[in-house]
């Protein structure tokens, strides 16, 4: 009988029977002891495996600290790159901009004549050279003034700085500082690099002197009669020629063609002498027998002519010195006299005297100082400031002196004789002894010595004389030794020189002879016109 009093609870899981458990192992001290030794030991080598690893790291990349701020510095650097980089295109964008921008500009005033066209006739002696055919015997006056811009600027190397505008000049600087930081690039790669880097010396060597033959200087437009000048301009790529056929020519000078770039004749006046001015923009000329010269401005073209000077009592103005402060002329007067005239005034501002007639007269480096050679053979030193003689000596063995010349550098001073003996003396001797004895004397000229230059460097005096064919010699002053290449004694080029000049920075030298030409020669030395 089933009992009733029994309860059923329904069956949960907490009430539900318990699953049959495994009992745990039994706990063997020595098995546990052999598997903690066994995990210090799999450790121990992990741990030197882990530190290996470690320092090969710090040995390749650093430690990782160093190798944390190294590649912040990094990232820094390249950042800073491209920002300065993006700022200079910016600037070069900007200025590209500015200047497509900017407004040109317009004239102060404007001139309504200007604007006329009216034609000018050619034809004039003035202006005929400036026409480039028969078909341009008459002109407008724009055209006019763009051929005469174009011809100075030819005549003066290109365009003037003060006539450039402020973007070419922002431009030539900018090519400057470029070719400026190319130059410093190639220094430092000059330390980079090894060989043989011993270069020759600067100075001048003496005994044969190395030169090219270059074609006529006037080859363009030779003279019919002697040349009795030849000047290189002093600071254009030009040379000026003048002789007795009445004309005064300019031509440029490129060793080449040597093209004429103008030539102006003058009425009855055949030209003894000229000179430029010491700004170059004004060409003096003196004639044989005439009171009057001509003053001829390049910068307009204008030829004028000086019929009197105002307190010169001369019969004629022959010979003549540019002061080399400017401005001035010293003219060779009659009875030992001396002349100063100002060109801005003609007039005579100052005058002085030696004894005997002045055969030639030379200015001391900074015009302070005046070298009269006589023809009775004495030399009288004048200062320019007192106009008062400091020295006066007699030329070593000199009966009658002829030339006179004085080194740039200021330390020598030739006397010509007409023996053809020239003696080279030390300036600073012939400023304070009464008998100064000289360096040298040269003795290759058999005739009188007529003409004596000196380089612009001071390292060659030419001498030559007039009275003889190819009677031209060149000292070297540092050894005072003359260069035996000079002339070529194989045939005549020379012929009878009545003036010679270096360009301003010798690497051209000319002479004018009795031929009309003016024989020109490459001094390959020196690197500069």
């Amino acid at each position: 009988m089933e009992d009733t009093n029994v309860i059923r609870l329904p069956v949960t899981e907490d009430t539900a029977p318990a699953k049959k458990r495994t009992r745990p192992p039994k706990f063997d001290p020595e098995q546990e002891e052999g598997k903690r030794q066994r995990h210090v030991k799999r450790l121990a080598e992990l741990g030197q495996t882990d530190r290996s690893v470690k320092l090969l790291e710090e040995l390749v990349f650093g430690a990782e600290d160093e190798l944390l701020d190294r590649l912040v510095e990094d990232d820094e650097e390249q950042t800073g790159t491209l920002l300065a980089e993006d700022a200079v295109d910016e600037a070069e964008d900007e200025d590209e901009a500015r200047l497509q921008l900017r407004p040109t500009r317009e004239a102060a005033w404007v001139d309504e004549d200007d604007e006329l066209e009216e034609e000018v006739d050619m034809r004039h002696r003035y202006r005929r050279d400036l026409m480039r055919g028969q078909a341009e015997s008459t002109m407008s006056k724009q055209k006019l003034q763009q051929r005469m811009r174009d011809q100075f600027q030819k005549s003066m190397g290109g365009t003037p700085s003060w006539a450039e505008s402020h973007e070419k000049k922002k431009k030539k600087k900018k090519k400057a500082d470029e070719e400026e930081e190319d130059d410093e690039d190639e220094d430092d790669d000059l330390l980079r690099r090894t060989g043989n880097f011993v270069a020759s010396s600067d100075s001048l060597p003496s005994g044969v002197l190395r030169l090219k033959k270059c074609l006529h200087a006037n080859s363009a437009r030779p003279s019919e009669d002697r040349l009795t000048t030849v000047q290189f301009h002093p600071s254009a790529q030009v040379v000026m020629t003048a002789g007795l056929d009445q004309s005064v020519s300019l031509f440029q000078v490129d060793g080449k063609t040597n093209p004429k770039i103008q030539s102006i004749h003058l009425e009855r006046f055949p030209v003894h002498k000229a000179q430029f001015s010491r700004d170059g923009e004004t060409v003096i000329a003196t004639s044989l027998k005439n009171k009057m010269f001509y003053l001829y401005d390049m910068m307009e073209g204008r030829v004028t002519p000086v019929h009197t000077v105002r307190g010169l009592s001369e019969p004629r103005v022959k010979e003549f010195s540019v002061c080399p402060e400017g401005g001035a002329l010293l003219l060779t007067g009659t009875n030992g006299y001396l002349h100063l005239l100002t060109l801005k005034t003609k007039e005579v501002i100052g005058s002085m005297k030696i004894n005997g007639d002045v055969s030639s007269v030379a200015f001391s480096h900074d015009g302070s100082r005046i070298f009269a050679n006589s023809e009775e053979g004495e030399v009288y030193v004048w200062d320019m400031r007192s106009s008062r003689c400091v020295n006066r000596f007699i030329d070593d063995g000199c009966v009658k002196g002829t030339s006179i010349a004085a080194s740039p550098n200021g330390q020598y001073l030739a006397c010509g004789s007409q023996s053809g003996v020239v003696n080279v003396y030390s300036q600073e001797a012939c400023l304070n002894s009464a008998n100064p004895k000289p360096l040298k004397a040269v003795m290759n000229l058999l005739t009188s010595a007529t003409s004596l230059t000196f380089n612009p460097s001071s390292e060659i005096l030419a001498v030559a004389s007039r009275a003889e064919d190819e009677a031209v010699r060149l000292v070297h002053l540092p050894s005072l030794t003359v260069f035996s290449n000079f002339p070529v004694f194989k045939r005549k080029i020379v012929y009878r020189a009545s003036c010679l000049d270096f360009s301003p920075h010798s690497g051209f030298f000319s002479l004018a002879n009795n031929k009309g030409h003016a024989p020109l020669f490459r001094l390959l030395h020196y690197k500069d016109f």
